[in-house]
């Protein structure tokens, strides 16, 4: 594994550097799968499961080995790994998968975050209308791709993967591959920004954004004062003028006033969109990361 002090965006760039392509989509791709451990040689072109099948689940007593000296190998922290990887990563919903209660979760949160595994994203709560006595919960993120991918696919399934029976495996990756690597393509953006506006107007945070009434893939405060809101769309169709009106109601439900909206295309914009493109609306694509791995 690569040191828990490495960053996404330095985690990136060795795996770019690793398996280099032109292929932007090939490599977010297989860096959601492989990203922040040493692989030797893969080819980001080959299809997914295939070099699944190949490099993990072949591998499967190994790697397990190495993933229960990281863990500690207490089924508790597995099952609540499991739930972070399958959910949305908010601690409720991670526990109620886990059938954990809250307390017992927390002090499972604290070990994983103490060991590296994970990390905590607290609510911003400054534009909410929630009272102080409400409760926002919390975020749980992997520090490092290939965990969250192991507790969704591996782990969760490794009697059949035991008995060389990986069906099951194929079933639930077919159901989820193409949503799968939306969260990394988030993060990924979140550092695409910081590259972005380091010269014109640095950001002094960067992250998601969630409350009662909206939720937001990209919030983030400029060094001047400004407020950026945006989303991340990792689909195969160009997104259409209907996402920036989306993302202005939003802000207006959750009372922030933006000063630029951003959105971050897997396949680009349509005509109508990119006409509004300007200083209050910046449209990027994959094409666009490879300034991470310069």
């Amino acid at each position: 594994m690569i040191s828990n002090d490495t960053t996404l965006k330095e985690e990136f760039k060795i795996f770019y550097k690793e398996h280099p392509t032109k292929n932007f989509e090939d490599l977010v791709e297989k860096f959601a799968i492989f990203g922040g451990v040493g692989w030797g040689e893969i080819d980001t072109s080959k299809p997914s499961y295939e070099l699944i099948e190949k490099l993990i689940l072949k591998d499967y007593h190994y790697i397990r080995n190495d993933v229960s000296d990281i863990t500690g190998g207490a089924p508790l922290y597995h099952a609540l790994l499991s739930a972070v990887a399958m959910g949305d990563g908010k601690t409720h919903s991670s526990y109620k998968r886990a059938k954990l209660e809250k307390e017992v979760g927390d002090n499972a949160v604290s070990e994983l975050v103490e060991r590296g595994i994970i990390r905590v994203e607290k609510p911003k709560k400054e534009f909410t209308s929630w009272s102080n006595n409400e409760k926002i919960d919390n975020k749980l993120y992997f520090t490092t791709p290939f965990l969250r991918f192991w507790f969704a696919f591996v782990s969760p399934l490794f009697k059949g993967i035991r008995d060389g029976d990986y069906t099951e495996v194929k079933k639930r990756w077919q159901n989820r591959e193409a949503e799968f690597s939306n969260l990394i393509f988030t993060q990924l953006s979140h550092e695409l920004l910081k590259e972005n506006f380091a010269k014109e107007d640095p950001l002094v945070e960067i992250s998601s954004y969630w409350d009662k009434n909206a939720e937001f893939d990209i919030f983030a405060k400029t060094q001047s004062g400004k407020t950026i809101l945006g989303s991340t769309k990792y689909t195969n169709a160009k997104v259409k003028k209907s996402e920036l009106t989306r993302l202005q109601e939003l802000a207006k439900k959750a009372g922030i006033d933006a000063d630029i909206y951003v959105i971050v295309a897997k396949k680009g914009f349509s005509s109508e969109l990119k006409a509004l493109k300007g200083q209050n609306l910046r449209l990027l694509t994959l094409k666009n990361f490879a300034k991470l791995v310069e």
